[in-house]
């Protein structure tokens, strides 16, 4: 089983579960939590897909896990990344207008697994990521994300800006974040076909991301702090689309 991936933590396992069991091989759980209701839903679970479930004790997923894992692990397939063209796919089976999550160079897995979260939470019906320079799915993102990395498609493209005219085509509009742009995201109608662009942790977007934008947002700072951490900004864009959205219809 060495070619394996680990994905621990009860939602993360659960969602595989129930979302992608042909991908759960073996189910791992720490002595002393038979007695925990979610254990055992996930060893419903696993018995349902008839995957192999073991005891081991803590001290030993403690060896084979670098991250909290509340006493659950599971080995699976590798990690499925989405290309374009499954993408493209998506767009054309979608009734309602597509809400898309794009992540200009966002490096850090915990930040990467908090936008999922949040993305599956306000509706995004993919995200978008660079294949270079930027976090990509691992142990921690699926953790961090609590299920949601199983749930929302995350597409890696080699080219952004290219990716990004290709939607702007198929007449998705193109909303982009800045610190200094004079309008304000409550300014902003985000109910149509939409792609949301969020910057990288202290750099923003990139120039070329940016020149590929039809609009350019600022969140509005009122206290001493001038700016958000990327996944608390991005659950601010979201929500705000969602909410909009919402009171369109």
């Amino acid at each position: 089983m060495s070619d394996l991936e680990n994905v621990y933590g009860v939602h993360a396992v659960e969602a595989l579960l129930r979302y992608h069991p042909k991908r759960v091989k073996q189910l791992i759980l720490a002595d002393g939590r038979s007695d925990d209701p979610r254990v055992q839903v996930l060893r419903d679970l696993a018995d349902e897909a008839r995957v192999q479930s073991n005891t081991i004790t803590r001290r030993e997923m403690d060896e084979q896990v670098d991250g909290v894992h509340q006493g659950v692990l599971a080995k699976v397939s590798p990690s499925q990344i989405w290309g374009e063209q499954m993408l493209d796919e998506l767009l054309d089976r979608l009734d309602v207008p597509p809400l898309l999550l794009v992540l200009d160079g966002v490096t850090d897995p915990h930040n990467l697994g908090a936008c999922l979260r949040t993305a599956d939470a306000a509706g995004v019906h993919a995200v978008i990521i660079p294949k270079d320079k930027s976090a990509t799915l691992n142990s921690t993102v699926r953790k961090v994300a609590c299920g949601a990395a199983e749930v929302v498609p995350l597409v890696a493209v080699t080219n952004l800006a290219r990716a990004l005219e290709k939607l702007r085509q198929k007449g998705l509009w193109v909303v982009g974040t800045d610190g200094d742009a004079e309008k304000t995201l409550y300014q902003q109608d985000m109910t149509g076909p939409l792609i949301v662009v969020m910057g990288a942790e202290g750099k923003g977007m990139r120039r070329l991301t940016r020149e590929h934008c039809d609009f350019l947002v600022n969140l509005p700072m009122q206290g001493s702090v001038s700016s958000l951490n990327v996944s608390v900004a991005t659950g601010v864009c979201l929500f705000e689309a969602q909410r909009q959205r919402l009171a369109a219809k």
